[in-house]
């Protein structure tokens, strides 16, 4: 067989993507090899593939039990033996294991990297009776001290390379900088390996960055527009992980807290309802999620700023690995580069601080960053992409600044007057005028006491927090931040210049295209949930997310068309196949819903990932459009949500193609904007409650965020 054979009878895709295929052949040809492939982007593929094509067992060195119970199951799931040993299992059951692979009954035997060596009923001599065909080393940046992630167990893995001087060994990692990539090769003694380094870009995600005042309710805000979804959030500390699961239940959420300190039984609990979607949002420190291999994970938020970039590129990818589209939002304080600091301070390895406090340094750039988050994202990994990727905060602001000159001199006059020598918090009890104790006698005698008493507090948090955001103040790096005004600032007071400022904090979610059926959807949803209650097995196996919105797309109604469906393989269309064409027919007669006809889907129509820049189906809008027809005769002639007609339609304006006054004449893009210039946030909510049904939330948009 060939490796596209594989993949197609087991997995149920047609392709391989990205660099997976010249990665399997390299394995296949016994070279040792490196791959760097965002998460989500099928690592494990790399070695499962090979692993069914040559002749002995291939060896998986996992860092994490869940990591490998996940593999294991999804790997059954789909008729390839494989199965793992660790501190779980009985001596019974590790017995039997240890018996099926010398039989040759397994193909793939998961195993963590301190199990290798340890006792006299260790792994080593296990290999010594089989025919070990390769070694594949999951989360191979854990190997290096310059990594996010050290473990010091890893090096063991160096020995056995030793011992099997001539088995091809493949390092497998999401999130390695140059400095950790060499590492790699030199800790696991590869021989001469061949590199593939796959685009770190994942354009399904949404990246989002806000400051962190008022962080709950943005939370719940931002919740409110993932219902019923999965979601990880994570805190820095176990008291903000059950702080916060304990509030998100109080407002109706399925949250469960995870770290370290919890009971092990209640950890491993709260750890398997969120992997079988029997609770939606699990709350957790950083202990959790590394190598859960849960697809349908829509969000990821973190409460505080992970401590540097790999970090946070690694816990953010485990949003979307199934390629539909997902949301990562970050709440940013500069309170969080102290505390971080400290932590990192308490290494006695002064090189190893040095590194680390450089990355702390670049993780508070991202949040800092007033360019593309994923062009910042992709530079850090040493990927160039020319143009923005307008799909994330910095992008969705661009050309939506508003003009806050006279607040800004006020406030930066502020700061000045006191000498530089306080931070927001006081700068605003100044400005508003406050009676507190706190003010001193000789800053009520200053001119700029009491001059921005008109604007709420929140107005000037806002503001403030910008103006840092956008470098024109900075906070000293002390356990109490001052302010202080940057050159850029003195430049703009000196020439005086408008300061423009993107005053939206940006975590409400945009439209996505959607062109499935929502009620079948949730009718597969069911059966998978149901079918994995009774296979004991977490839902995303049964079917991933994806593979549900195909079908909702489709309407599969036969078995060969079901084998069709991305993600279907030969062992899952005879194993489940039945009942979900079952419900998909019953749906259709109950809703009186014809097929598309032929009831076959051609290559060309397969749900593929985008970045949401769909260009030619923006085209085929377009084209609608100059014919006559509304958004809902669109929206209906192309099966699509009226929501992702309106968003084509607001991006052709955006591009000239459309004119502005096609939705609006001058008159009325006068009144929304009058209106729009005496509201402090930058949100569109409070035009379409102003206006009501007078204009359309297309008719807004157009309105004030196209110049």
């Amino acid at each position: 067989m060939r490796p596209i054979d594989i993949l197609k009878d087991f997995y149920g895709y047609d392709q391989f993507r990205g660099n997976q295929e010249p990665i399997i052949n390299a394995v296949m040809a016994g070279k040792d090899t490196i791959a760097l492939m965002p998460t989500g982007a099928g690592k494990s593929v790399c070695y499962q593939v090979p692993a069914m094509l040559l002749p002995g067992l291939t060896l998986v060195v996992s860092p994490l039990i869940a990591l490998m119970k996940d593999q294991v199951d999804a790997l059954n799931a789909i008729g390839i033996p494989a199965a793992f040993l660790n501190s779980t299992q009985s001596s019974s059951e590790q017995r039997f294991i240890s018996h099926e692979v010398t039989s040759g009954k397994i193909k793939l035997l998961y195993v963590a990297p301190e199990r290798i060596f340890s006792g006299g009923n260790s792994v080593l001599d296990l290999l010594g009776n089989v025919t070990l065909s390769l070694v594949a080393v999951d989360e191979a940046h854990c190997v290096s001290q310059w990594g996010h992630d050290f473990r010091p167990e890893y090096l063991k893995i160096g020995e056995l390379r030793q011992k099997f001087k001539d088995i091809p060994f493949l390092a497998l990692t999401a999130t390695a900088d140059t400095l950790t990539r060499k590492d790699i090769a030199d800790k696991l003694g590869l021989v001469s390996p061949t590199w593939f380094v796959s685009s770190f870009d994942r354009p399904n995600i949404t990246y989002r960055v806000v400051l962190r005042n008022d962080a709950f309710q943005k939370l719940i805000d931002f919740l409110s527009h993932h219902p019923g979804d999965s979601g990880i959030i994570y805190c820095l500390s176990r008291k903000g992980v059950e702080d916060t699961a304990e509030r998100l239940q109080d407002f109706g959420y399925q949250a469960l807290p995870y770290h370290a300190g919890l009971e092990r039984d209640v950890r491993q609990r709260n750890q398997e309802q969120f992997i079988k979607d029997e609770t939606k949002i699990i709350v957790a420190t950083i202990a959790f999620g590394m190598g859960i291999d849960k697809s349908n994970v829509r969000f990821v938020v973190h409460m505080n700023m992970p401590q540097n970039v790999e970090s946070y590129y690694q816990e953010t990818g485990r949003a979307g690995r199934d390629g539909l589209p997902s949301e990562v939002l970050l709440f940013y304080s500069f309170g969080d580069s102290i505390t971080l600091g400290r932590m990192i301070e308490n290494s006695e390895n002064p090189d190893h601080i040095e590194v680390m406090k450089k990355k702390l340094d670049r993780m508070v750039s991202f949040c800092q960053t007033q360019r593309c988050r994923r062009r910042f994202l992709l530079d850090y990994f040493g990927e160039t992409q020319k143009e923005d990727c307008g799909n994330c905060d910095i992008c969705f602001q661009k050309g939506n600044k508003l003009d806050v000159t006279i607040f800004s001199q006020m406030l930066l006059s502020a700061v000045v007057r006191m000498k530089e020598s306080f931070g927001l918090a006081y700068v605003i009890l100044v400005l508003r005028g406050s009676q507190s104790v706190k003010v001193r006698e000789a800053h009520k005698a200053l001119g700029v006491y009491g001059v921005g008493k008109d604007k709420s507090e929140q107005f000037w948090k806002k503001l403030g927090n910008q103006l840092v955001l956008e470098g024109y103040l900075e906070a000293t790096d002390k356990e109490y931040p001052t302010l202080s005004l940057t050159p850029l600032a003195w430049e703009k007071l000196k020439q005086k210049e408008k300061i423009m400022l993107s005053m939206d904090e940006g975590i409400l979610a945009t439209p996505t295209e959607q062109s499935h059926d929502k009620g079948l959807l949730e009718k597969l949803k069911n059966l998978r949930f149901s079918l994995a209650r009774k296979f004991n097995v977490p839902p995303y196996i049964i079917f991933s997310d994806a593979t549900l919105v195909e079908m909702a797309t489709h309407y599969p109604t036969d078995l060969a068309t079901l084998r069709q469906i991305n993600g279907v393989g030969q062992v899952k269309a005879e194993k489940y196949g039945d009942e979900f064409r079952r419900v998909i027919s019953q749906y259709l007669v109950e809703n009186d819903i014809t097929p598309p006809a032929p009831n076959r889907i051609s290559g060309s129509q397969r749900r593929t990932s985008s970045s949401g820049k769909n260009v030619g189906s923006e085209k085929e809008t377009l084209e609608l459009f100059q014919k006559g027809l509304s958004v809902d005769q669109i929206a209906e002639k192309r099966e699509m949500a009226p929501s992702t007609i309106e968003g084509h339609l607001f991006n052709l304006t955006e591009k000239k193609l459309i004119p502005q006054q096609e939705f609006l004449n001058n008159d009325q893009i006068a009144e929304i904007k009058a209106f729009y210039e005496t509201q402090e946030g930058h949100f569109l909510r409070p035009l379409k409650d102003h206006f009501g049904d007078k204009y359309t939330y297309l008719q807004l948009k157009v309105a004030v965020r196209i110049s």
